[in-house]
């Protein structure tokens, strides 16, 4: 199709919209689209040359967008390629206003959307500009300071447009990248978070093979490796994961991921957290960081595939092992993740398939043919997921997911995925008791219509079930259940949209190569009839009982309700479509019997009346020649013989014969307009007399047949809507079922207006609109008055023939509003074609009804104004003045959704291509006209628009609620479409709110506040982002305060001031202020300027231009600096207005806080303002002033210098060869190591201070950036005289004592009590003051420091705590001598306050130190370390002040991780003779404090064993200690809390052995690898421990070993790691004590569910664990037997084992066992065997909750043989036969099947219960 454009375009384009070829004036759209083309290009490049951001560049990046909408990428190549590269330069210019940044970011995705159309060759765009971008926005430093403001979608929109860039990032990129951000692995740092989610984004895996060296292998083993050795799902593994998923994806067939895929499988299992065993505790982190369904999704789809590959295998065992989860009767907050998996999937997999074989081929690398899915790879993914998607279909969430599912597996294997859903439905629809079976059913049918319907080979016979299904539906049209009904009609309506409704069945006569199956369709599709039949008159049915009589009580409305509604739509979509697809006898005959039912009865026309009357005009559509002949005459005849009386015409009532049949009149003209004109007279006539009849439901009912009689003769449309183009007459119809529409012969049929047409279209507006317009008038000058009903009925005609005939009349026009921006650049409006040729020398009745509706505008308002009726009518007739053409917005919206759902549910995703049914492909090409008729983006704001926009704006704050709020709407929709009219109106409604307005009422004030306001989603006046309207409304609200018409009596005003307030706050980002435009810019537009194919309309601008150009731009920066620097002033002056009201005070101070920027300081007024605000008497401008003190002075900070250093520099030694993780040689330097701390001015200069945690733990950066010595920096301390404005405000106002004491007396102060807590933004303002100053303000705050550590309320510590933090923060850059004068005063301080500590402080005081500690060299530090560290357990302030003195210090060290190796080490040797603590509090603590300690022995790859303590060693020093414990059979606990005698060595050993089970349960879920040798070591003493069933005056301890064991048996194991833990299991399993024996089985139970993938790669390890519970299955102790049996059947049901032939018969050999009949003490062994064996056989009937395997029948036959056995035996076999009943009662008709009549018989015994009586 490209070869032949380029004659006609001069270019090959990219990719049209196919559908512009299609519409009936397609020949003048390569013009058009050529000369837009043109005009773009020209001025977007001339824009950009003259430098001109706004308006010029944003104007016609917004016209690119919309030719992107409307002809879609029709350019070439070239212009592509710059257009793209323009974008790129336009969207990473340094500062760049975010608004702008962020829609050049969405125009730049829309771009590169397709990504088949360029090649890595055509484009290169370099990574490192967005990077910065990224970076600087995301990790904003100054964001949380108020400094900067982002739209809120801003993240999101440059992850998208990364996502879209990377694939043209360079070869060489990928390294750059490693190299940034390698050295920020630190896992024990947030930054690694950072550093992953980077790769995870910008990584590029899309590369040729030969490229693969330089791009994925760089990185793969070594993150591969780091994942892998995770082990507790840090929050940054599932970015890796995602990373790995799209690798997989876009290299299938280039990766082996099969050394992987058990842990793959074995952590996809463990992600969907599901519950495993009795009492499950799970870690929080496992909830809050499991992986992103979607990319798990793609990666296992991408591992499937080649030959020999395991990955189908361990699918099919995942989902065999979740299935049961599907069941409806399973519900938890899992279910939502395991449903999205199942409908995911298999969507995921066809997009594969249709990647692999069916997708045009183009430059990205296919899948190698070996790699690719065969059809029996598609038949075993089927089988594995197709059990679960039958049971998810009746789940409580709803059957959509499992619809879903089952639809794409239709698309791959019909055969195998409809027959089981078709024999469920047809059980359904024989079922009345149960509706939402055939609701679900019925709903997983329609997904699969295509697949069952279409002559695909693979399931030839499903077309056979097409009649039956249909005739099986109709029952479904129900009026009893609304829900029912609108599934049956869209079922019936899917199916018949694929299905021509003729009678073959003369075919196989006429035929000689007809298969069985077509014969069999032929013979069927005489049915087709008797359904169309069938189908009408359950639709009779439903409407005789929807009538208004029946529905309604006498006092209800007579309006719809929401669901009669929506079964109208149901029911004439269905009608319209069944009769569009019969064949014409059908349709006659069909016609007959709606036209009887029509027209023997008489409906009222509110319910029943509009369902007939939709029903009549489904039918009317399909054939109108047909059904115009019998309804115009039998209507016409009716009306005229009830009008022709004269006295009737001005009766307020009318007889409802008349009503109806105007109804039914106005309905059946909605066809093709050409069949109308046969009628013309008779329309005339009762048009001419129904308009004026005085009853209004009468003249409404005709002014509605007037605008249908209107559109349906001028309107552009689609005159039928047939699965196959011509009409049902080739002689096989059977052949077209399911058949796709062919865009390219697309036969659409279309209805445009004919020389005859349109006569009678003007005919009908000279007679109907053309003499009500004098009439008004007349009334508005007072000649011919007319009442108020007579007016509305008229302006009901206006508003209709306007509705009617919109499309053929021209827009408004004439001159436009000059001056409302400055700008060199043309900004002209888009002419389209929308297929209408105007005729010039007929009457402009747009600009007449114009003219008229403001002179009766004006006279209402000035006359009367509560006449509202017709204020609304001439509302709604100057929106359609303005925006009306054919189409409204809103209608076109939902149109545009309501396709896009049928498309998404009738799809073809497997084969693609747009294989879409014919009727929705000719409702796409509407769509694309009525879009064409809708584009008013950038539309000329005219004189006539300006007169109506103020009209609109009298009629927004008009007397009358509802009349301001259709106004306000109307105004709103007016602001967006035309260019800058914003500019003009605000000023307007500005004027309305200025107290110098004393005439305003308060209704105008609050319309002009709802003005400003905006309504939803729309322009909100109050926050557009232009300097010019925010410095007029600003401070506009602010002074509304004084207007007289204000007044906050009325809660209404108040509310409305929040609101705006409110949205000022949530739409607000900074507004730019320096705008300029890059060289890079300035080239690409060059290039553009002077490309061809189109040219650009436009010469490039000369010198003098350009050079005016840059005088501008210097010129528009340096006036929007004035225009800030005046929006704040003038909130300045607002605020110095005494009798300004509270709220406005709290108002202004708000909106000036806004102004803060990174950019450019505030101007000095501003920054006193908020400095004495800190001491204000209201809470909340003070809460403001924090914030805006903190932001001016991170305003103020003087940029330091920093030097780059080589690593291998400071510590002497090069980096070693290879990869070397964690503590190593040259690293050591930055540990901290007491001999050698800075303790005078010449070491602390000596030393190289590094404060960011993380750098140098993975590998260094090339360079590493540190601070220069203090000599180069900047001078420390400043004199008054050197500092700038800013600097002395505050530097005046801290050295006033009376102001410092006010200001810590405030913020000493309670805010909410209990609801307190640190404040980070009190922090930042210290942090700010000492940074920027030094110590100057020491000596004044001290005291007040001194005085708050005494104090023990709540309030003074947490001041204290807040001051203090940001004290040792911003003494970040002191001198030594500082630093050194600060702890000698600081150390006192905390010492006394710690000694204070409470309740609610100790965390305030956790947060404080930890906030110091954070991103600071810890060496700098060293006394307030080595204060912590001097006694936190000394026991002076009893157990709570140790716990706190332990926690404090932990958010200490934690913050510095690895580099205080020394010091933890410290810690533990203190720690350690005091862990037989007896206080809860401590212990609990110290668990939490070891858990810190080892945090950094971990296992990673490369890493070197660490410095710091190693668990190893610790848990042998226990154990140790633990000795005197080993040798009992079970643990118990003597000791009661708070006994502090020092007793035996048992007694020791208990209360250790407490604390280390807090220990272990902190660790479980923090730590990254987990330390499984040592767990092992001290599993056994838990096993002594733990209690048996829970039980809550159980102890702590007992409680404590059982969380711990429930979170160790979760542990991920590796392959290595399992036969370990497997004999520790065994030895335990032979214990003495049966408590220890029942907990191996629970704790085994969920280590091998979470753990199953990589136990099933070790075949040896699986015989063990089945060994284990065989063995316990014969246990002596009757609850371990129950356990076992329990454990067993979980195993069989996961496939952990199966049931083989071996198992069976010893199970079946234990069960029979004999059993002596010795009356007495029976023979216990014998017993205990025979228990075991049913035991096992009931395990094995449990196994199969759902089904029935072949093996089942025989087995509950031999249990049925036990039913009279002694207990325990009889109650096992009772207990599970139960079961099996309740499991297996909703498809009992289904399993029955499975049994032979005999078992059948037994089985009824046994389930049965036996009679009550007997």
């Amino acid at each position: 199709m490209t070869v032949d454009r380029r004659g006609p375009l001069g270019f090959v384009p990219q990719k049209e919209i196919v559908y512009n070829s299609l519409l009936p004036y397609a020949d003048r759209l390569d013009r058009e689209a050529s000369e837009l083309l043109a005009d773009i290009k020209a001025n977007l490049a001339r824009a950009v040359l003259l430098r001109e951001l706004w308006p010029g560049v944003s104007f016609w990046s917004r016209k690119l967008y919309s030719y992107l909408k409307l002809y879609g990428r029709k350019f070439s190549k070239e212009d592509h390629v710059l257009f793209v590269k323009l974008l790129y330069e336009l969207v990473t210019l340094p500062k760049l206003e975010p608004h702008m940044m962020q829609s050049y970011a969405r125009l730049l995705i829309h771009l590169l959307k397709k990504k088949e159309l360029l090649s890595r060759e055509d484009l290169e765009l370099p990574w490192r500009p967005l990077y910065v971008l990224y970076d600087s926005i995301v990790y904003s430093k100054t964001e949380h300071l108020g400094l900067t403001w982002y739209p809120n979608s801003v993240e999101t929109i440059l992850k998208a447009l990364i996502k879209s860039c990377r694939l043209y990032f360079p070869a060489s990129s990928t390294q750059e990248m490693l190299c940034e951000w390698r050295p920020q692995l630190c896992p024990f740092d947030v930054v690694m978070q950072k550093a992953v989610s980077n790769m995870e984004l910008f990584l590029p895996t899309i590369m040729p093979p030969e490229e693969h060296c330089r791009g994925f292998r760089l990185w793969f083993d070594e993150l591969m490796g780091l994942w892998v050795s995770v082990q507790n799902q840090p929050s940054w593994e599932g970015h890796l994961v995602n990373l790995f998923a799209r690798l997989a994806n876009d290299n299938i067939g280039y990766v082996d991921w099969t050394p992987y895929i058990p842990t793959i499988f074995t952590r996809i299992l463990r992600s969907l957290n599901l519950p495993v065993g009795a009492n499950r505790m799970v870690s929080p982190r496992y909830l809050t960081n499991s992986y992103d369904i979607g990319h798990l999704v793609l990666w296992i789809t991408a591992l499937l595939g080649g030959s020999g590959n395991p990955a189908q295998r361990e699918l099919a065992c995942l989902f065999s092992s979740i299935a049961c989860f599907y069941h409806p009767s399973n519900h938890g907050r899992w279910q939502f993740r395991l449903m999205q998996l199942l409908q995911r999937l298999p969507a995921s997999v066809v997009r594969r398939v249709n990647r692999e074989r069916h997708a045009p081929p183009c430059w990205i690398t296919p899948v190698p043919q070996v790699n690719r899915l065969t059809d029996s790879d598609l038949r075993d993914f089927s089988l594995s997921l197709r059990g679960a998607a039958l049971l998810a279909m009746f789940s409580k969430t709803g059957s959509m997911d499992a619809a879903y599912a089952l639809q794409n597996l239709a698309l791959l294997t019909p055969d195998l995925t409809i027959p089981p859903v078709l024999e469920k439905t047809y059980a359904a629809m024989e079922t009345l008791t149960e509706p939402h079976t055939l609701t679900a059913t019925l709903t997983c049918m329609i997904g699969m219509a295509r697949s069952l319907v279409s002559a695909g080979n693979h399931y030839p016979e499903g077309r056979t079930h097409v009649l039956p299904l249909l005739m099986g539906s109709l029952p479904g049209v129900d009026p009893n259940d609304f829900s029912k009904c609108m599934i049956t009609f869209q079922f019936i309506a899917t199916f018949t949209t694929l299905v021509p409704f003729v009678d073959c069945s003369s075919a196989p006569a006429q035929h000689d190569d007809l298969t069985e199956i077509e014969k069999e369709l032929c013979s069927a599709s005489a049915g087709f009839e008797d359904f169309v039949l069938q189908f009408l008159d359950r639709c009779f049915a439903l409407i005789d009982s929807s009538t208004l009589e029946q529905t309604r009580g006498e006092t209800e409305t007579d309006t719809q309700t929401h669901l009669e509604s929506l079964v109208e739509v149901g029911l004439s979509s269905t009608v319209s479509t069944i009769l569009t697809q019969c064949s014409i006898n059908i349709y006659k005959v069909a016609l007959q019997k709606v036209f009887n039912f029509a027209t023997t009865n008489i409906f009222e026309t509110c319910v029943s009346g509009r369902m007939v009357a939709d029903m009549c005009r489904a039918a009317a559509k399909c054939h109108p020649a047909e059904s115009l002949r019998l309804f115009i005459p039998h209507c016409s005849s009716v009306i005229f013989r009830i009008t022709d009386n004269e006295e009737l015409l001005n009766e307020e009532e009318m007889d409802t014969e008349l009503l109806w049949n105007l109804q039914l009149l106005s309905e059946v003209t909605r066809v093709d307009g050409a069949q109308l004109l046969p009628y013309r007279s008779y329309l005339e006539r009762i048009l001419y007399v129904c308009v004026r009849l005085r009853c209004k439901q009468a003249y409404t009912l005709a002014c509605s047949l007037l605008e249908h009689t209107l559109r349906s003769v001028s309107l552009i449309y689609p005159t039928e809507y047939r699965s196959t183009p011509g009409g049902f007459q080739t002689d096989l119809p059977i052949r077209d079922w399911g058949r796709a529409g062919d865009v390219k012969a697309l036969g659409v049929c279309w209805h445009v207006a004919s020389r005859e047409e349109e006569e009678f279209v003007f005919q009908l507006l000279s007679r109907l609109l053309l003499p009500e317009l004098p009439r008004i008038a007349d009334h508005v000058s007072g000649e011919q008055p007319m009442s108020r009903e007579e007016l509305v009925r008229s302006l009901a005609i206006v508003q209709h023939c306007l509705l009617g005939a919109g499309s053929m009349l021209p827009p408004l026009d004439g001159p436009h509003v000059p001056d409302l921006v400055p700008t060199m650049v043309n900004l002209a409006e888009i002419k389209l074609y929308i297929g209408v040729d105007y005729d010039e020398s007929r009457q402009n009745y747009r600009e007449s009804i114009c003219r008229t509706m403001r002179l009766l505008l004006h006279h209402i308002l000035e006359r009367s104004e509560d006449d509202t009726k017709s204020l609304f009518a001439v509302i709604k007739i100057i929106s359609d003045l303005m925006f009306f053409r054919g189409t409204h917005k809103q209608e076109f919206d939902n149109r545009w959704k309501s396709f896009t759902l049928a498309k998404k549910s009738m799809e073809n995703r497997l084969h693609g291509n747009k294989q879409h049914i014919r009727a929705l492909l000719i409702d796409r090409v509407l769509l694309q006209h009525e879009m064409r008729t809708l584009v008013v983006d950038g539309s000329k704001y005219k004189v006539v628009h300006q007169e109506l926009l103020c009209d609109l704006l009298r009629l927004s704050t008009s007397t009358y609620s509802q009349v301001r709020g259709r106004a306000q709407a109307v105004l709103m929709s007016a602001l967006e479409t035309f260019s800058f009219s914003y500019r003009d109106m605000t000023p307007r409604v500005v004027q309305l709110i200025s107290p110098c307005c004393a005439t305003v009422t308060q209704q105008q004030f609050k319309g002009a506040l709802y003005c400003l306001l905006g309504v939803y989603g729309g322009v909100c006046l109050a926050s557009v982002r232009d300097w010019d309207c925010v410095g007029e409304v600003w401070p506009a609200l602010v002074r509304c305060g004084l207007s007289p018409s204000m007044t906050l009596e009325k809660p209404s005003v108040g509310r409305l001031l929040d609101e705006i307030a409110d949205k000022i706050h949530r739409q607000h980002d900074s507004i730019g202020i320096h705008f300029t435009v890059s060289e890079g810019c300035v080239e690409v537009a060059n290039r553009i300027a002077r490309s061809h194919s189109p040219a650009p309309c436009l010469d490039t601008p000369t010198v003098e231009e350009l050079k005016e150009g840059l005088q501008r731009q210097r010129i528009r920066n340096l006036v929007t600096v004035r225009k800030y620097e005046k929006l704040v002033n003038d909130l300045l002056d607002c605020l110095e207005d005494r009798d300004m009201p509270w709220k406005f005070e709290h108002l202004a101070t708000d909106l000036l806080s806004l102004q803060l920027r990174d950019d450019h300081p505030l101007p000095p007024d501003a920054v006193l303002y908020f400095t004495q605000g800190l001491t204000h008497d209201s809470l909340s401008i003070r809460t403001v002033a924090i914030f805006a003190v903190a932001g001016i002075l991170k305003q103020l900070k003087r940029p330091r210098k920093k030097v780059a250093w080589k690593p291998s520099d400071i510590c002497g030694t090069a980096e070693p060869e290879g990869r070397c993780v964690g503590d190593r040689g040259e690293n050591r330097w930055l540990q901290y190591d007491s001999s050698s701390l800075p303790r005078s001015q010449e070491q602390w200069d000596s030393q190289t201070h590094v404060e960011k945690t993380h750098w140098g733990y993975y590998t260094w950066p090339t360079e590493l950036m540190v601070y220069a010595p203090l000599e180069d920096q900047p001078k420390e301390d400043l004199s008054y005289d050197e500092m700038n404005e800013g600097e002395k405000i505050i530097f005046e106002n801290f050295s006033d004592p009376e102001f410092v004491e006010q200001l810590m007396e405030f913020l000493s102060l309670e805010d909410r009590k209990g609801h307190d807590s640190f404040s980070p933004r009190r922090f930042c303002l210290f942090k700010g003051l000492f940074r920027n100053y030094g110590d100057v303000f020491l000596p004044l705050l001290f005291p007040h420091l001194e005085q708050l550590a005494c104090d023990t309320h709540e309030s003074s510590q947490r001041c204290l705590c807040e001051v203090t933090a940001g004290l040792i923060r911003g003494s970040k850059h002191w001198s030594y001598q500082k630093v050194e004068g600060l702890w000698q005063l600081l150390s006192p301080v905390i010492r006394t306050a710690l000694a204070n500590i409470t309740v609610e402080t100790y965390t305030d005081w956790g947060t404080c130190i930890a906030t110091a500690c954070e991103g600071r060299d810890p060496r700098k530090l060293h006394w307030l370390f080595e204060l912590l560290m001097e006694s936190p357990l000394s026991g002076e302030g009893g157990s709570f002040r140790d716990a706190s003195l332990l926690y404090v210090l932990q958010g200490g060290l934690a913050q510095q991780e690895w580099r205080v190796a020394e010091l933890l080490h410290r810690l533990l040797a203190y720690l350690e003779p005091k862990l037989t603590q007896v206080y809860k509090n401590v212990r609990e603590r110290i668990g939490s404090v070891l858990t810190y300690i080892f945090m950094i022995d971990i296992a990673l790859p490369h890493t070197q064993p660490t410095s710091s303590p190693r668990v190893a060693e610790f848990t042998g020093r226990v154990l140790q200690r633990l000795k005197p414990l080993t040798s009992e059979q079970e643990i118990r606990n003597h000791i009661q809390e708070g006994d502090s005698q020092e007793a035996d060595e048992r007694t020791q050993a208990v209360k250790l052995l407490k604390t280390v089970l807090k220990w272990l349960m902190a660790s479980a879920g923090r730590t990254f690898t987990i330390p499984v040798q040592q767990q092992l070591q001290l599993l056994p003493l838990l096993f002594k421990i733990a209690p048996v069933e829970i039980d809550e005056s159980y102890d702590e301890m007992k409680q404590d070993a059982r969380t711990c064991l429930s979170l160790m048996s979760q542990g991920l194991l590796y392959a290595e790691q399992i036969p370990p833990v497997l004999t520790v299991l065994e030895e335990m399993a032979s214990s003495r004590s049966w408590h220890s024996r029942y907990s191996v089985l629970t704790y085994l139970q969920i280590t091998v569910f979470y753990n199953l993938f990589t136990l099933l790669s070790l075949p040896g390890e699986v015989l063990r664990a089945r060994a284990v519970v065989l063995r316990l299955l014969q246990d002596e102790q009757l609850e371990v037997r129950d356990i076992a049996g329990t454990t067993l059947s979980g195993f069989l049901q996961c496939q952990f084992f199966s049931l083989d032939a071996g198992l069976q018969t010893k199970l079946q050999t234990l069960s029979q066992t004999s059993v002596p009949k010795a009356r007495g003490e029976l023979a216990s062994t014998d017993l205990v065997r025979r228990h075991a064996g049913v035991l096992g056989l009931s395990a094995c009937i449990l196994s199969s909750p759902y089904d029935v395997p072949e093996w089942m029948p025989q087995i509950l036959m031999d249990l049925s043989s036990h039913l009279n056995d002694p207990q325990p035996i009889e109650m096992t076999v009772k207990k599970t036969l139960s079961d099996f009943r309740r499991t297996h009662h909703d498809n009992w008709q289904e399993h029955r099947q499975c049994f032979t009549d005999d078992q059948l018989l037994v089985l009824t015994d046994l389930l049965v219960s036996p009679c009550y009586y007997a």
